[in-house]
């Protein structure tokens, strides 16, 4: 299940390096918000998420630790 920390209750680091790589940081968001209940924001990951949603997350987990959360 996943944490409100990171993607599935990782380690920040590994996180960090999920979050780096678009395929996995796209494929996590959408899994992690689909496990969280959040469907708009899963949905809204799984098709605008490639672009500026990818940058937020990176940028969001290098400065606050933690993943983003649009929804």
């Amino acid at each position: 299940m996943a944490s409100k920390k990171d993607y599935f209750g990782l380690d920040w680091l590994v996180s960090l390096i999920l979050a780096i790589i678009p395929v996995t940081s796209w494929l996590c968001g959408v899994i992690t918000r689909f496990q969280e209940g959040k469907i708009i924001a899963a949905l809204i990951r799984l098709f605008v998420g490639w672009n500026i949603i990818y940058i937020l997350d990176l940028i969001w987990m290098i400065l606050n630790h933690k993943i983003f959360r649009l929804l």
